[in-house]
């Protein structure tokens, strides 16, 4: 599903405008980066949750030559399914 095919179908699921799904979806968006930048868990009862993880600095390989590079140390977006999900798609 595209970006605007999401748009459509909340925006006929709640009867509201496009523009109005369209602020609306962003707005929840923005607000979970925000919280996940806090380092808050942000939860949805029956859907999932958002969190964020920590990558440690390691050593890879560069896949041409073989020869070690390092990776920094990085944060990286979580999203675990609650049981109510995982049961409704299975």
């Amino acid at each position: 599903m595209t970006k605007s095919e999401l748009i459509d179908a909340v925006a006929s699921a709640a009867n509201v405008s496009k523009a109005d799904a369209e602020r609306t979806i962003g707005a929840f968006f923005d607000t979970v980066v925000a919280g996940a930048k806090q380092g808050d868990k942000v939860a949805w009862p029956g859907f999932g949750a958002f969190s964020v993880t920590k990558r440690p600095a390691r050593t890879g390989r560069n896949p041409r030559t073989g020869e070690p590079v390092q990776i920094k140390a990085s944060n990286a977006m979580k999203f675990s399914a609650s049981s109510t999900l995982k049961s409704t798609l299975n």
